[in-house]
């Protein structure tokens, strides 16, 4: 396989990164709205707590990757191509948490929403790493070297860890129980908070990225710990909090609609 795998439609050839993005974006966004509880808030507003989590993830996901160097950052500040170049998905989520809940706040919704978009997230950002795997070396999102019978030659004749499709596949085995577990819930057989199905999927994917940046090829400049890293630890410590409230909030839920966060 030579990286990056154009897709050639005949009349043109198209970059996988591209594709897989907009795919992406298209298949979450349609899953959301066919998936999403349509009773559970007015339709108006929940437009509104969807921009905020759009916009809020937009800016995360810039704010983390420009402190992944701070120095490189600061010296090319001017540099258009590299300040609007890279992005990443745990600045984005977490990004996009703030916005939601920044909105909710304002249109009065004191009900949880993320439920709504776990599985779409799970499948969309399954999606994009499709598209990063096969732009091969030019995304930056491979790991390290490695001699474990999973390694892949990107083009430069060494084999690394394909950090993109060990996500895929924590992202497809976690989209199945969070689909089972909505479908029960919905069915009257799980009880769960408000709230629980997004949390499960924070908690497991901020846990998944922690480890998996150890193999990452990227500076470590924080005390051997990358800014990605220290972002998940941050949210693992929200959420871990979060997940401990389940049987105080189980008991409130029967009783009035939850007023805890994502």
């Amino acid at each position: 396989m030579t990286f990056p795998v154009l897709l050639d439609l005949g009349f043109v050839r198209l970059h996988p990164h591209f594709v897989f993005e907009s795919l992406a974006y298209f298949i979450g966004f349609r899953l959301y709205l066919y998936t999403r509880d349509k009773s559970s808030h007015p339709p108006l507003a929940g437009m509104w707590v969807l921009v905020g989590a759009i916009l809020g993830g937009a800016l995360g996901s810039k704010l983390l990757y420009w402190l992944e160097d701070p120095g490189e950052t600061l010296s090319r500040w001017n540099d258009y191509t590299y300040v609007m170049g890279g992005k990443t998905i745990v600045g984005g989520l977490l990004g996009g948490l703030i916005g939601v809940e920044w909105t909710k706040k304002r249109v009065g919704i004191t009900r949880s929403t993320g439920d709504d978009m776990a599985v779409p997230l799970c499948v969309g950002i399954a999606l994009g790493r499709i598209g990063c795997f096969l732009t091969g070396l030019e995304d930056h999102t491979y790991g390290k070297a490695t001699a474990w019978w999973t390694g892949i030659d990107f083009g430069d004749g060494i084999l690394r860890h394909p950090t993109q499709l060990y996500e895929i596949a924590l992202l497809m085995a976690l989209g199945c129980v969070l689909f089972v577990l909505r479908r029960q819930s919905r069915q009257g057989r799980l009880m769960l908070p408000n709230g629980a199905l997004f949390q499960m999927f924070m908690f497991s994917y901020l846990l998944f990225r922690f480890f998996i940046d150890f193999i990452k090829p990227v500076p470590h400049v924080y005390g051997g710990l990358n800014n990605i890293q220290l972002a998940c630890l941050a949210g693992l410590i929200y959420y871990a909090n979060l997940l401990r409230q389940w049987n105080r909030r189980l008991a409130s839920t029967r009783e009035e609609p939850s007023i805890y966060a994502d």
